[in-house]
């Protein structure tokens, strides 16, 4: 295996702790705020260039279990187990101390939201609510549509990268709407088992599905209803990533069950379908996945309390740690200069590429 060199070391730069495991994280477009959220309920937001840490939800007894911004950074939405979805408006990204106010909140008793997910180039937020899923213009504040998934809770929720579409995975389907059309019945992508993660390339040409029944299903989007089928996973395949390859490389796909890590790349023809590999240094169950933005560096956080980053996605480049009882949680912001990570007692860690050199290469 590959080693680092001096140039690709990632460092700790700051951590702190939430008082309980940290549920969901998010970054701010521009890479200034880290969100956090935890299993007694905190929202924190972190300044990170200045060192600064801003409660802005204080600890309840429910969970908050998702959480993100707006594509502008103007909105930071946040939802859990109460049932309510809150909507914060942020200042403006160059200010210092991100003086969240709380533009709305949406009340759903007896329902656990579980995902949301802000439209990438509109203030739209949609978010899963049992086996229904609402999109709300924000700055209208006003719903823009409810949508139906009907055979089961709504597992995975995504939008297309253009924004044009919303797609929906639960129990036998995929479901796809358009933004053009809500009331147009969705295109339906069926499955053999529950759908329960979900995840668009970045270039918006294939969509994957992680499924119930250890698999992983990929369409070629606009080409065929008929996917390629992946198999020979230990268990229900629970985490996805999508690298975002450059002219010269093939689309890699990430896919975690239990402990294994599978990468699955794109061959040069479709009807050569996709070839893989295994990735195998950890040993608890994998929890997210990440992507540097704009390079195959893929990394993987565990129960095994490990954060492992590999190089193009195949070999070991550097290990962390700083979570003894396990990491929930990863993320690389936008400019892929920093890696957060959140662990299960609370603690939350930031790694930035070393001052010694310029980072990670291709």
């Amino acid at each position: 295996m590959l080693g680092l060199t001096q140039k690709s070391e990632l460092s700790l730069t700051w951590q702190g702790h939430l008082q309980d495991y940290v549920t969901a994280i998010a970054w701010s477009p521009n890479g200034r705020w880290l969100a956090l959220a935890s299993g007694s309920g905190e929202v924190t937001v972190l300044n990170v260039a200045a060192r600064q840490t801003i409660a802005i939800e204080p600890s309840v007894s429910e969970s908050v279990d998702c959480l993100g911004f707006s594509y502008d950074g103007r909105f930071l939405a946040a939802g859990g187990q109460s049932g309510q979805v809150k909507v914060w408006r942020m200042p403006s990204q160059t200010a210092d101390r991100p003086l969240a106010v709380l533009l709305k909140v949406f009340d759903h008793p007896r329902t656990w939201i579980d995902h949301l997910a802000w439209s990438p180039t509109r203030n739209e937020l949609a978010f899963s609510l049992g086996r229904y899923a609402q999109v709300w213009d924000i700055e209208r504040e006003e719903i823009v549509t409810t949508l139906p998934f009907e055979t089961s809770s709504v597992l995975g929720l995504v939008w297309h990268p253009q924004g044009e579409e919303l797609v929906l995975s639960g129990h036998l389907a995929v479901k796809i709407w358009s933004r053009q059309d809500w009331e147009r019945d969705p295109i339906v992508r069926d499955l053999a088992a529950a759908g329960v993660a979900i995840a668009i390339s970045p270039s918006g040409q294939y969509l994957a599905s992680g499924n119930l029944d250890s698999t992983l299903l990929v369409w070629h989007s606009g080409k065929s209803a008929y996917p390629w089928k992946m198999t020979g996973f230990p268990g229900k395949v629970r985490h996805l990533a999508w690298s975002e390859p450059s002219a010269k490389s093939s689309p890699l796909i990430a896919a975690a069950s239990q402990e294994s890590l599978i990468i699955w790349r794109k061959l040069a023809t479709d009807e050569a379908g996709w070839d893989s590999h295994i990735l195998d240094l950890h040993q608890g169950k994998i929890v997210a996945l990440s992507f540097q933005p704009g390079i195959s560096l893929l990394a993987s956080a565990a129960e095994d309390g490990q954060v492992v980053i590999w190089h193009k996605a195949k070999h070991l480049a550097q290990m962390l740690n700083g979570a003894s009882q396990g990491f929930s949680s990863l993320a690389w912001n936008a400019q892929g200069t920093l890696l957060a990570a959140g662990g299960q007692q609370g603690e939350w860690l930031i790694w930035a590429q070393s001052q010694r050199g310029r980072g990670f290469s291709r």
